[in-house]
Parts: structure tokens; sequence; C-alpha cells
């Protein structure tokens, strides 16, 4: 028989090609350092015009209204997707397909669920778990009531081994007083070898609130491996930074929005909020480690290896909203692993990643100081030289809304009610505009990196809010609390400074520039108007390919969207059957190439709500 080369070439190249287009997503941020990159490039800037739903999945568990929300990444393991619905049920679904294989609902099959749930149940998604000799495989969920479960990836059944009957109660291990407290988990877990390691949200407002240090634990068996201490103890490193006994039950200083992981160094990532109460820190002098750190931990013990903070004494609700990516730059002509820690405030600070020393320049400038009786506002913040914030961060005459001039007019008029100045102006019993305001500059959604470039992709927000602080009454057990932090709009009800409203990014971290800048979503009236998209509020990350396509949704119009990521242009938009307020994903099944986004409307957008999945293909 005659061998044509022509033949077995071809064969060979199919099959390479199918390979080659068949991935896994198995974390949340496709890698354990959240890059949200894929490799994948059968979608790419010439064929994204050409997507259609492929399939959608209904988790069937919204409310009416705009009451329920949903925030999930799916994870692809070999062909199975693993979700987290609107109610926090766990599913399996048929990657290519979109049919559900199995599902668990936490809420139906555990007791003890008499804790108060946090963040309104949001969920961001799962971990998975595979043993060395590939027979375990399990899919980890932390509950928004305090629960760390542990089910079987094959059937959704706990799994019996670990903790009680597949649950790990997490109030229990709380000191006694903080176990009625919220408590609980928003982000998905990271694993480390052995190790499970959840974020938790806890309560961040005048009042008791539960601490929210670091808490590892062993994966097969649910026991507590380690804890570090975010509120440092009397003989631990940082503890000076609180003065007296104003560390004792504080709550807050918590890395909610969950962790990365360096498996190489051995070290897990995070990044912390405020420490509560958020707006009023008179109780709390000093610059309160661990509070608003990146803070790089031994994964194996959870000794601190170093930290860095980002804001001192954060009386702004400046929380790091999202957690560090881990990077490789150019710098000095050399590739260097880092940190990119994305901030409320606007910046990115760029980390080396051993030391966690600043690849850019930071400065420490002097800020405002408060006049609120009992408050000490720190002196000082630091600022980083590169790269320049894509948002502005004071509010003034300069960039009131140009919308029209009735607008103008009117915001002006505003602003001279109202205490507005430089970034880090503390609050006071006068109303004061806020800006970047609640969600950022960056919000929880994080960015996605390119490595081959060295370009992060993130969207922003450029949405002022008013805030005071008002006395609070006797018995309260606390002095203040907040009166307002409403957005601060025009009388048409849009914001009340010039657009962008809301953008997408494209920021160089090898020279720490701002590459491109192009507003995210539009509002459809004022397009009809005349007026150029103006980019709204957004809520939701975005992922980059190999094909040089940036996929995400996050806007307020309910729309899904490709970019090229060479300049920002629109290559694709559908409009979603909610909002999709998560970050989408990718990955292959026998060759094909799927992109999927949760959309669920609702929550802080107050658009409608929505429980689907959607999947998109090329025809």
């Amino acid at each position: 028989m005659k061998f044509h080369w022509s033949l077995a070439w071809l064969a060979f190249c199919l099959s390479a090609s199918t390979f080659a287009q068949t991935a896994n997503w198995p974390n949340v941020g496709n890698d354990q350092g959240a890059q949200r990159y894929s490799s994948l490039r059968q979608i790419n800037r010439n064929n994204v015009a050409r997507l259609k739903v492929a399939w959608t999945y209904h988790a069937g568990d919204a409310e009416t209204g705009n009451k329920t929300t949903m925030q999930c990444t799916p994870i692809v393991i070999d062909g199975v997707m693993y979700l987290t619905t609107v109610k926090g049920k766990v599913v399996a679904l048929e990657a290519a397909t979109g049919k559900r294989l199995w599902q668990f609902d936490p809420f139906a099959h555990a007791s003890k669920t008499n804790y108060p749930v946090v963040a309104g149940m949001v969920n961001r998604g799962v971990a998975y778990w595979v043993a060395r000799d590939g027979q375990q495989r399990r899919i980890l969920h932390g509950t928004a009531d305090g629960r760390l479960i542990s089910l079987d990836a094959r059937t959704g059944l706990p799994d019996a081994r670990f903790g009680q009957q597949g649950i790990v109660y997490l109030h229990e291990g709380l000191a006694a007083e903080q176990r009625s407290l919220g408590y609980g988990i928003t982000s998905a877990p990271v694993i480390y070898d052995n190790l499970v390691i959840p974020g938790f949200s806890v309560g961040e407002g005048p009042g008791p609130a539960a601490a929210g240090d670091v808490r590892a634990f062993n994966v097969i068996t649910g026991q507590e491996v380690w804890r570090f201490h975010t509120v440092p103890r009397p003989g631990e490193f940082g503890h000076e930074t609180w003065q007296g006994e104003s560390w004792r039950q504080r709550g807050g200083v918590n890395a909610w929005s969950g962790a990365t992981v360096d498996k190489k160094r051995g070290m897990v990532l995070l990044a912390t909020g405020s420490a509560a109460f958020d707006f009023y820190g008179g109780d709390r002098w000093g610059d309160n480690l661990f509070a608003n750190c990146v803070i790089a931990l031994d994964a194996r013990t959870g000794q601190r290896r170093w930290h860095f903070q980002t804001v001192k004494h954060d009386i702004w609700d400046y929380d790091n909203p999202t957690p560090p990516r881990l990077v490789t730059v150019t710098h000095g002509g050399k590739k260097v692993d880092a940190v990119a820690q994305m901030t409320k405030t606007g910046f990115v600070f760029l980390l080396e990643r051993v030391t966690g020393k600043p690849l850019f320049e930071v400065v420490e400038r002097p800020v405002p100081a408060s006049d609120v009786a009992g408050e000490r506002a720190a002196a000082t913040q630091i600022f980083p030289v590169k790269p320049p914030s894509p948002v502005p961060q004071a509010m003034t005459e300069e960039i009131i809304t140009n919308l029209s001039q009735a607008s103008h007019d009117a915001v002006a008029a505003r602003l001279k009610t109202l205490r507005h100045g430089v970034m880090f102006t503390p609050l006071g019993l006068q109303n004061t505009v806020i800006l970047p305001g609640l969600f950022g500059g960056f919000a929880w959604s994080g960015g996605a990196y390119d490595e081959r470039t060295g370009v992060l992709y993130a969207n922003t927000n450029n949405i002022p809010r008013v805030i005071a602080l008002q006395k609070a009454e006797a018995g309260k057990g606390y002095l203040y609390r907040v009166s307002g932090y409403d957005r601060l709009n025009d009388p048409e009800g849009y914001p009340a400074v010039k657009p962008p409203w809301g953008a997408l990014n494209a920021i160089d971290l090898n020279h720490g520039k701002i590459l491109w800048q192009v507003p995210l979503g539009e509002f459809s009236e004022l397009t009809a108007r005349g007026i150029a998209p103006t980019g709204t509020e957004n809520l939701g990350g975005a992922i980059v390919t190999a094909g040089g396509v940036i996929f995400i949704a996050a806007s307020k119009d309910e729309k899904f969207r490709a970019f090229d990521m060479a300049n920002g242009k629109i290559l694709w938009e559908t409009r979603l059957p909610a909002g999709g307020y998560a970050t989408p994903m990718t990955y292959a099944v026998k060759g094909k190439q799927y992109v999927v986004i949760a959309a669920g409307g609702g929550g802080k957008l107050l658009t409608k709500s929505g429980d689907a999945f959607v999947a998109f293909a090329l025809p």
C-alpha cells in the first residue's frame, strides 16, 4: 500500500488542531494567578462577529424584579462545567450542551443553617481539587452563611470524610461572641496541594463584626491547619499599628475577594479590605495593619512573607476589591515575576513577587486632616507614580457633566453645597463627595492579563458618591453611622461628571502607561439624542484570548461584547437575557471553543434579575 505523506500530514494537522482547541478552565481566573488569559484562538478577531448562542442553562431560582443577582464564573474540567446559581446551588453541566448532570442545594441538605447570610448570598464560583492518584475529585464550595462544603465531583454528593458529613461549620472556629454574626464566603476558595483556603465576607458597618482572619483547611478532612490574624495580636508583627486595645474584637480586615496562588514559591497572596467600621476610625487610631494590604503568606504555614499597604487607616471603604494578579513583566530588560493589585482608588500597584517591593516608584504625600471629633486620619497616603489612574480622583468643577448646559449648571450649583476636594478628603458631618466611589475605580471584577504583551485589560467606574457621618443614637455602642452614600447625579439621573462613566482600559505594565480607553456600555436614549456612548456603571470582569479578543459584559445595558485587544474596537455585541454582572470564561470540548457568561442582572446595578448561563460558539 502506497503511503500518502500529504494525507498523513493533513491527519496530523487536524489532530493537532483539535488537541490545541481542547482546553479546561480549571479556576475562576483560569490559572491560579488569575490572569484570565486563554490560549484558545478558534474564536478570533476575524470571526468573532459570527458568534451565536450554543446553549442556555436556566437555574430557575431568580426572584422577580431586581432582588437577586449572579456573579459566578464557572470552571470546566474534562468536559464538565461546575457553577453556582442565584441561591447558591452547585450544578454540574455537560460543557458542550448545557445538560445538567447533578445539582446540590446546600440550603436543603444541611443543618445548623440559622446563621445570617452575607452579601445577599452572592457567590462567585467554586474550586476543584484532584488527588495525586487522580482517583478523588472534589468540588469545594463556600456558602454565604459560613459553611465550607466538599462534594464528589462525579456525583455531587458530600464527602462524608470532610468535616461533619461533608461540611465544615466555619462559625465554630470563631470567638463565642462572634458566632451569631455575619460570616460567610462569597468568592471561590483556592487550592494549594492538600489545603483549601477561602476568603471571608464579614460585617463592615458600625457595631459588632466578625474577624477577617485567613484560614486554611485540610482538603481531605476539613481540619483547620493554620490561621493568619489579619489584625495582629500582642507580640505579632504590626500590632503596634493599633493604638491601645483597639485591636480587640475588631471586624473587617478580610480577604473577601479570594486569593491567588504561586505554587512554585509556595505562596498564597491575598488583598484585604478596610477595618470595621468602614467610615470612622476614631476607635482604631493608627495605620491599622493588615487592613487594605496585599499580603504574601507561606501557603503551608500561614506565616507572613511580606505585605504592602495601599491605604492607611481607611475611612472611605477603599477595600482592595480584587485578589492580587500574578503577572510576569519586563523591567530593565529582564523578566520579573510580579503582583498587580488593582484598587478602588484607581491605582494599580505593581510589586515584585518575592519581596513585595514596588517596581514603579511610589511616593508618600500629605492628605487632609479630619475635622470629626475623635478621628485621627492618616497624615499621608501612598501614591504610585506609574501607571496613572484611568479615572478621576477628585471632584472638581472641571469634570462636571457636559451632557447639557442645564445639567452642568444644576450640578455646579449643588457642588457648592457639598464638601469636595482631593482624594482621601476625610468624611465629616457635612455631605462629602467621594470620587472614586463605592465601586471604584477598579471593582471586584479585577482584570485580565496577556503575558505576551504585558498588557492588563480592566474595566473601571467613574461614579461620584455623596456621603456623610451622623452621630449615632445613644446606647447604640458606636458613635457614628453613615448618612447617604447616594450616587451624585444630574437632574436627569445620569452621573454628575463627564463621561466615560464606565470604561475598558488597556494598561501596559511593562512601561506603566495607559495604551487606550474606550467606553463600556451605553444608554440607548442618549445615543438616540446623538450623544456618543458614555459607558455605564459596571460590575463584572474581562477575559482575554490568544485570538486577540477581550470578552466582557458588566454594563447596565445588559450587553455582552467582544473588543479588539489592540485598540478597543467593538468587534461583536449581543443582548443578554439579563445583565452579565460576572466574569466570563472560555474553554473547548472536542475541538469547539465556547464562551460562557452568567446573566443574573439585579444586584447593586438594579436592573432586572435573571438566572441564565449563556454559551456562545461559532456556527
